[in-house]
C-alpha cells in the first residue's frame, strides 16, 4: 500500500491556495471598482479644474475664429471695392484706347470726357513710349497699353496683401 496521504493534503492544500487566490482577487476586484465609482473631493476639483480649462479654451478658440472670420469679410469687402476700382480704370483705360485707334475725333464730347476722366490715371505713362500711327490717324497709343499692364500688377499686388492680412494666424 502506498502512502498518498502527502499527495492528497499537497492536493487540499492547493485547492486552499486557488481559492484563497480567487477570494483576495475578488476582494480587490470590488475595492478598485468601488474606489473607481466614488470620487474624492479632490478628484472632483481636479475633474472640475480640468473641465473649466477645456470650456474656457473652446470659447476662446470659438471668439478667435469668430474674430477672423470678421477679419476676412471686412478685407473681402475691402477687396470687392479694390476690384471694382480697378476695372473701372481698366475700362476706361481700354475706352481711351480704342478711341486713339479707331481715330476718333477729338471735338467729340464723349471723346473729351473720357480724355478728361482718364488724364489723372494716364498722366505718369504719357510719352514712355512712342504710339505707333497712321496716315489717316489710328494710333497704337502704347503707354496706355503700359498703363494698363502697370495697374494689373499694382492691382494683384494689393490683392495679394489683402489675402495675407485676410488669412494671418494670431497663434500657432
Amino acid at each position: 500500500m502506498t502512502d498518498n496521504k502527502l499527495e492528497i493534503d499537497e492536493a487540499r492544500r492547493a485547492a486552499n491556495y486557488e481559492a484563497i487566490k480567487s477570494d483576495v482577487k475578488n476582494e480587490v476586484g470590488g475595492e478598485i471598482a468601488y474606489e473607481a465609482r466614488s470620487v474624492t473631493s479632490a478628484q472632483a476639483n481636479d475633474i472640475d479644474a480640468v473641465a473649466g480649462r477645456m470650456r474656457e479654451k473652446a470659447v476662446t478658440e470659438v471668439v478667435q475664429t469668430e474674430r477672423e472670420v470678421e477679419r476676412g469679410r471686412f478685407v473681402a469687402r475691402i477687396s470687392q471695392v479694390v476690384d471694382y476700382l480697378f476695372f473701372l480704370i481698366y475700362g476706361l483705360l481700354t475706352i481711351r484706347l480704342l478711341l486713339a485707334l479707331f481715330a476718333a475725333r477729338q471735338s467729340a464730347g464723349f471723346v473729351q470726357f473720357i480724355y478728361s476722366v482718364t488724364d489723372p490715371i494716364y498722366a505718369p505713362f504719357r510719352g514712355i513710349v512712342a504710339s505707333p500711327s497712321t496716315a489717316e490717324g489710328f494710333t497704337l497709343a502704347l503707354p496706355v497699353v503700359v498703363a494698363i499692364v502697370v495697374y494689373m500688377l499694382v492691382h494683384l499686388a494689393i490683392n495679394g496683401l489683402l489675402r495675407l492680412i485676410a488669412h494671418r494666424k494670431v497663434e500657432v
